[in-house]
């Protein structure tokens, strides 16, 4: 947990709000999946709704939430935190390399990750549409004649949605959390009412009627497991949105409320399905009195939403980490709370999730079609994070390789279950998810390997600055007054703006800051690790600017904090000059021409680096450098 977390935890009220906040956003996903889940696992692959294949299909419901859920993912993955931030890249960024001997392995670690971090674009996409989708469906329970209606109430709600994400994940999740108590609370009444009549349903909580199940339905029932597995889509959403509210609260309501409301409410579906088959067309309004099916439905529509807030706020966080660790272009990033650094806005990425949710609801036009997209994506995304754990289980944590392999021997085993289980959706749907992550690792690899061109093909001729400095005199450039900061990747190298500068313009400032900003493996860095200054001859400084993938690069206020006799950074006497590379594709050995134009295009329309550091726009300039790649 980050240290602004871990500070606030101690304040009177911070777990209760932030538990409250963590139910208004982590678990709407997993919370709205009894809207369908129970209805798919018998719907489509023929099952019969017999008491012995309804025990089996809510024992293996029970079983997932508690390996998945209850062990796998709070117990075990929620220790492999990142300083505080959680998700599938903060966790290949823990497994990053670091030993040269094992390069090649890693690296194939690190571009697993990257694909299971694509992936989950695509659930983020899915969710808000299946979701809403599920719950505005039971106006036709209430009002068959309401039916046309269905797809247009969707995709006005998914845009008010999506319009509202500008206020920020804490300030939703304070407004949705009460919701959601409302939400489980009903869940839990509503499965109790149908367990009193037939109490006999909890025997599902014993494994053999899972394993039954199977034996009983031979090739369908590993099918149904596909749609079995929508209980626990919203896992990986969950771990990505631990920097948000911390690993406590979120724990804290799974084994308070959340896990309790899901067991009722599957097995008092399963109970009245039992009593009447008819109803598993959908169990979930069906098995509430005629009076409450209104109210259900309204209740359920906020539900909905709310689930989707989990993968949305998600979505926004794996981009910060992606962006920060050099694998997508700058994108403007707006933080919306001012002690959890996790929380973020981003205007790009929110309007992308919102045109696709609403190209999706059109496109399937309901949740059952939608259910054929669904899993595909997190089923790989938790094979992955499996893989990345048992790496960290070795090497941060030095456990033994017998644990190791014991313990994620047995996730795994669940893992590809589940994931072979959803490979058959890929023809009804499942493509979708799956070609949305391939363009999202495209991108992510391309801007990575783009970048380290440019940085290759830069490095050709380059003068390192010490040889620069110690040439000054016989270059006899005149000094003007003033201050001016080159920013530069590269630290102890003559930043090509520099070169451009003193080549057309024939001087140099009095003071010269060569700054160059890295961005660590680590979540963030600790205010005594960020600067490093050196000083140089002849007026000449070298800083170094650290941050951590889930910080805002702030430069000058980072500069203003230096306390050093020699250094002293006067905002009004400075002149902040950048180089600005023109990316051209051409024959030379590096990259495919396509991905080459993509990366020109990419490099083009990149948030420009005066906004993503904050810098002043009045005294900034840019010095335009064409680099063939």
């Amino acid at each position: 947990m980050s240290g602004n977390t871990s500070a606030s935890l101690k304040k009177p009220g911070y777990l209760a709000a932030s538990s409250l906040g963590a139910l208004g956003v982590v678990y709407g996903d997993i919370g709205t999946s009894p809207l369908y889940a129970i209805r798919e696992s018998f719907g489509e692959y023929g099952l019969e709704v017999a008491r012995e294949n309804v025990l089996g299909v809510l024992s293996l419901i029970f079983w997932s939430l508690l390996i998945v859920i209850s062990i796998k993912y709070l117990l075990v993955v929620m220790r492999a935190d990142n300083h505080g931030e959680g998700g599938i890249l903060a966790l290949t960024a823990l497994v990053n390399v670091r030993d040269p001997t094992v390069k090649s392995g890693r690296w194939f670690l690190i571009i697993v990750g990257l694909f299971g971090t694509a992936l989950l674009y695509g659930d983020g996409m899915i969710t808000p549409a299946i979701s809403v989708l599920s719950a505005v469906e039971g106006i036709q329970i209430a009002t068959p004649v309401l039916e046309p209606y269905v797809i247009p109430i969707s995709v006005i709600i998914l845009i008010g949605l999506f319009s509202i994400q500008r206020h920020g994940t804490g300030a939703v999740g304070r407004i949705f959390g009460p919701v959601m108590i409302v939400w489980f609370l009903t869940l839990a009444t509503l499965g109790l009412s149908q367990i009193v009549g037939n109490p006999g349903v909890l025997a599902a909580i014993n494994p053999i009627h899972g394993i039954s199940f199977f034996l009983r339905n031979g090739f369908g029932g590993f099918l149904a497991l596909g749609s079995v597995f929508l209980v626990v889509t919203g896992s990986e959403a969950l771990y990505a949105d631990m920097g948000h509210f911390g690993k406590k609260p979120i724990q804290i309501t799974w084994y308070a409320l959340v896990f309790p409301a899901l067991v009722l409410t599957y097995f008092g579906q399963g109970a009245f399905i039992i009593a009447n088959p008819e109803a598993v067309r959908n169990p979930f309004y069906l098995m509430a009195p005629s009076w409450a099916i209104w109210p259900l439905v309204l209740l359920a529509t906020f539900a909905t939403i709310i689930a989707s807030q989990a993968l949305i706020s998600g979505a926004f966080s794996l981009t910060m980490q992606a962006v920060q660790l050099g694998y997508l272009p700058r994108f403007r990033i707006l933080h919306t709370s001012a002690t959890e650094h996790g929380q973020v806005y981003i205007p790009a990425i929110n309007w992308m999730l919102m045109v696709a949710a609403v190209g999706l609801v059109l496109g399937f036009r309901t949740s059952t079609a939608l259910a054929g997209a669904y899993g595909i994506a997190v089923s790989t995304t938790m094979v992955v994070t499996t893989a990345l754990i048992f790496v960290v289980m070795r090497e941060r944590w030095e456990w033994a390789t017998s644990a190791a392999i014991a313990i994620t021997a047995g996730f795994l085993v669940a893992d590809l279950a589940y994931f072979g289980a959803n490979l058959y959706k890929i023809p009804d749907g499942g493509w979708f998810p799956i070609l949305v992550a391939g363009v999202i690792f495209t991108t992510m690899t391309t801007w990575k390997k783009g970048r380290q061109l440019v940085a290759t093909r830069m490095q050709i001729g380059r003068l390192p600055l010490k040889h620069f400095i110690d040439s000054i005199d016989d270059l006899e450039v005149p000094r003007v007054p003033g201050t001016a900061i080159y920013m530069f990747s590269r630290p102890g190298a003559t930043p090509p703006a520099l070169l451009a500068n003193m080549r057309h313009n024939g001087v140099l400032h009095e003071r010269v800051v060569v700054l160059s900003v890295l961005t660590t493996t680590e979540p963030r860095v600790p205010a005594a690790r960020r600067t490093e200054v050196t000083h140089l001859d002849k007026s000449f400084f070298q800083v170094v600017l650290r941050f951590g993938f889930m910080e805002e690069p702030n430069v000058p206020v980072a500069l203003t904090s230096i306390i050093r006799k020699d250094f002293e950074f006067e905002p009004d006497d400075t002149v902040w000059i950048l180089g600005r590379e023109t990316v051209l594709a051409t024959e030379l050995p590096g990259m495919l021409m396509w991905r080459e134009r993509l990366f020109a295009v990419m490099t083009r329309n990149a948030t420009p680096a005066t906004r993503y550091f904050h810098l002043p726009v009045k005294s900034s300039l840019e010095i335009g450098v064409q680099v063939e790649i």
